[in-house]
């Protein structure tokens, strides 16, 4: 009879962590490598995804790695975004804070590489899809320095806000 109640245990929690593990995870995230770790303004990596749910608000993070050869307390780029059934991709430039006098790199680190995971906040602090479907965004570098030295990865990521 033991033996019984431990394999109806075993199997239960088996059943358990298969429903835990087959929930749908409401994110994205893919990182480019860029080409000889030298960031050419040509160079526009493209995220494409898919948004079901429109009603509730998004965080949108670009990731970032660079080694600590690179040159500047931060990056300046184009978001270009491209919803369904638009002909035209939206601009915003963002300036990202990397490193500060105080307190140096502000990602985390691991020998001499440091990643960066830097939230974009939209003007009303809330990110809606207006329409469910297919997006495109691009990331452009638009730095003075072309290309730009030392970066190893770019990359989006989004996920839904929780409550």
């Amino acid at each position: 009879m033991n033996r019984r109640l431990i394999k109806i245990k075993t199997l239960a929690l088996i059943l358990l962590l298969g429903l835990f593990c087959c929930t749908k995870v409401d994110l994205f995230e893919r990182v480019i490598n860029v080409p000889q770790q030298e960031w050419k303004a040509s160079f526009k990596p493209v995220f494409k995804f898919t948004i079901l749910d429109t009603t509730v608000p998004y965080q949108l993070y670009i990731i970032l790695r660079h080694n600590n050869k690179y040159n500047y307390n931060n990056l300046w780029l184009n978001l270009y975004t491209r919803g369904p059934g638009d002909r035209f991709a939206a601009k915003v430039a963002y300036e990202l804070p990397l490193a500060t006098n105080d307190k140096g790199w502000l990602g985390s680190g691991m020998d001499d590489i440091y990643e960066h995971r830097i939230a974009l906040t939209p003007i009303n602090n809330e990110f809606y899809f207006k329409k469910p479907g297919d997006y495109s965004f691009a990331l452009e570098q638009i730095m003075r320095e072309d290309p730009l030295s030392n970066v190893l990865n770019i990359g989006l990521r989004i996920e839904k806000k929780t409550p």
